[in-house]
């Protein structure tokens, strides 16, 4: 039952994108896209291994279909819903293209080859056995198509709106919107090269330089920025289809809407981000509790001293 009920805030959205005449077309071609991809990339070789991983290629390439689904059913392809479409796809092909890289350098698409699952995957199955989940095969889908729904449904709805709304100019708001974007999307990805150059110099110890002095976890911040970015970009587009989409599908795509910026926060912050992330870093770094003590987990702020605490 909590299962289902986690479930039910994305199913509500899907069918609300499903029943808005401005979002429908790309809604029935996206779920299609993501009930394939999730099918091949994921649920078929989770159930064979038992291993969430493969997830981490599925939902990166849905960010992929997303895109080229906006790209091919808009109405007219304005310049605000080619730059939605350029985010789905710089975001998805980013993360899609190291996952693939990663599983594949691994041997995890081999038959027969040892499969490692990753560590918040790992973090994962302790959650199951807290909250009393004993069917490992049911539970490694449930991860996977949960995932597959976001794609299919929340996580959609910026994209959609933004397609839906053909007679949109590109106004002030969409370039500060756009701008904010491609702003996370770069600090995000400085974020994770401090990263690689530190583990790249042998460093044993935490990376507290550069963005990292300022967030224990800054390229997951700057992740979420660039969601927020998208949903600040589709709210005129949600204002406009209030007229001809009924009430209670515009108030359900509305909430939706919301969904994204809390449905990435929850993930980055608690689900598959720093808290799995963290559990292994306390246990393999022997500074990183102090790191806690004087670094902010996820907002940037300034470096806390043994007086600030």
């Amino acid at each position: 039952m909590p299962r289902l009920s986690s479930m039910l805030p994305f199913a509500l959205v899907g069918v609300a994108l499903l029943l808005a005449p401005a979002t429908n077309g790309s809604a029935g071609w996206n779920l299609l896209v993501q009930v394939v991809l999730f099918t091949l990339a994921a649920a078929i070789p989770g159930y064979l291994t038992r291993h969430v991983s493969y997830v981490d290629v599925a939902w990166p390439w849905g960010l992929v279909g997303i895109g080229v689904v906006t790209l091919l059913t808009a109405d007219d392809l304005t310049a605000v819903t080619v730059g939605v479409s350029l985010a789905y796809l710089a975001m998805g092909l980013r993360m899609g293209l190291w996952s693939l890289a990663l599983t594949m350098k691994h041997g995890w698409w081999k038959p027969g080859a040892p499969k490692v699952e990753l560590p918040r995957y790992q973090y994962q199955r302790r959650r199951w056995e807290r909250q009393g989940f004993r069917n490992e095969t049911l539970s490694v889908q449930y991860e996977i198509w949960l995932q597959g729904l976001a794609n299919a449904t929340v996580l959609a709805v910026p994209a959609f709106l933004v397609a839906g709304d053909p007679q949109r100019p590109l106004s002030f708001w969409s370039v500060l919107a756009l701008t904010l974007w491609v702003a996370s999307f770069v600090l995000e990805s400085v974020a994770d090269k401090q990263k690689q150059q530190f583990a790249a110099r042998g460093s044993r110890g935490t990376c507290d330089t550069g963005l990292w002095r300022y967030s224990r976890h800054p390229n997951y911040f700057f992740q979420w920025m660039q969601w927020n970015a998208l949903v600040l970009l589709a709210v005129p587009s949600l204002l406009t289809l209030f007229s001809d989409t009924v009430l209670p599908v515009w108030v359900v795509l509305a909430a939706g809407l919301g969904l994204v910026s809390w449905t990435l926060y929850v993930t980055l912050t608690k689900h598959t981000g720093a808290r799995p992330a963290e559990y292994y870093s306390l246990r393999k770094r022997p500074d990183y509790a102090r790191y806690q003590a004087t670094t902010n987990m996820f907002f940037p702020g300034p470096v806390k001293t043994q007086r600030d605490q």
